[in-house]
């Protein structure tokens, strides 16, 4: 039975109009409007979703906001996640944005739009420039993860579910297709035996042939307010087997192992190798010691517009033109669904056209 009752201030003012249901097998539920409309509107759709069996307890929504949320995520998920620090950073925006000051219960896909469409008119203090679509999209995808987390997990009901499944997300960037053209790979190789780190031409050539990601072939560390963390060991002696020309990767960016088989010509880059005893890095350097080598090296090749990563894409484009099988090149690369794999594809008509005869 709902009753609806107005509320005073200690001088007697009418200040509201306080709904309250009271049914049997039922939490008391009651709210205080400024009309005493909304409150009876309130009161007949609680009852209505009550005598149909679609109600649900809404207190930890209502009393949980965006911020709130979010700091709990970052406390209790983040450590687990390989890719703390860039999300932390994307929690503070968020958090200070007016969306972190919502109740989860308030949130609405038009809340959403206009945080969507505020972000991308906001210009940065720091570079004096807009966010790119694709910035606003990867907060957005976070506070969604975040928000399916909690009805999943963590037992937070949300009214209207997942309110940023409901927009029209900013634009998506159009995924790199750099490769190596023409005689840029010679070019490269030859710039690589001139750098000052023996392991620059090594490490080049694997990973065209590998297509790991760098973490998982170098020891990768995170410099964060003059704090240094390791992220990755990079790539071990004791996880290669040149006989069964195999390279086991226990942690990868996805969380899932994975053993990644060696052409001849990444077996003879390991076989060429010096080993060191004492360590256990089959790469005797850091990601960070040979990325300026690496652009140093472009620099000399006179290559323009190529980064260390498209190496990995260059890689899997290599696979399927062998005629690899989308999971056979999946296996290989770690992506975990064959959309993502996609992006990182883009094939040479003229070498599918050797496929043909």
């Amino acid at each position: 039975m709902a009753s609806i009752g107005p509320r005073y201030d200690r001088d007697k003012n009418l200040i509201g109009w306080q709904a309250r249901v009271i049914r049997k097998g039922f939490p008391t539920r009651s709210k205080t409007f400024r009309g005493k409309k909304e409150a009876e509107q309130w009161a007949r759709s609680i009852e209505s979703e009550m005598d149909k069996g679609v109600w649900r307890n809404y207190n930890r929504s209502e009393s949980t906001s965006v911020t709130d949320l979010l700091i709990r995520y970052q406390s209790e998920i983040l450590p687990e996640k390989k890719s703390r620090q860039s999300v932390e950073s994307v929690i503070k925006i968020v958090c200070r944005s007016e969306l972190g000051g919502y109740s989860l219960a308030q949130l609405l896909p038009e809340s959403i739009a206009k945080y969507r469409d505020k972000r991308l008119s906001m210009v940065s203090e720091k570079t004096g420039k807009l966010p790119s679509p694709q910035t606003v999209r990867h907060e957005i995808s976070l506070l969604s993860r975040v928000l399916n987390h909690a009805m999943k997990e963590w037992g937070i009901p949300l009214p209207l579910g997942n309110p940023c499944l409901q927009i029209k997300m900013p634009a998506q960037a159009q995924s790199r297709d750099r490769r190596l053209v023409d005689d840029e790979e010679k070019s490269l190789l030859d710039a690589c035996t001139n750098a000052q780190t023996p392991w620059l031409k090594p490490i080049v050539i694997f990973a065209i042939e590998t297509g790991m990601r760098s973490g998982e072939m170098l020891e990768t560390w995170r410099y964060s307010n003059k704090e240094q963390t390791k992220v990755s060991i990079g790539l071990q002696w004791t996880d290669v087997d040149l006989n069964k020309r195999t390279a086991h990767l226990p942690k990868t960016k996805n969380g899932e192992a994975r053993t990644v088989p060696l052409s001849s010509r990444a077996i003879q880059v390991l076989s060429d190798l010096p080993h060191n005893p004492n360590d256990p890095r089959v790469f005797g350097t850091t990601y960070e010691g040979i990325h300026q080598a690496f652009v140093r090296a472009c620099k000399r090749a006179g290559i323009e517009d190529l980064r260390f990563h498209d190496l990995r894409h260059e890689a899997a484009s290599r696979f399927f033109e062998k005629g690899l099988r989308e999971m056979q090149v999946a296996a290989i690369t770690g992506h975990k669904t064959l959309q993502m794999l996609k992006r990182y594809t883009h094939l040479r008509a003229e070498d599918l056209a050797k496929l043909l005869d």
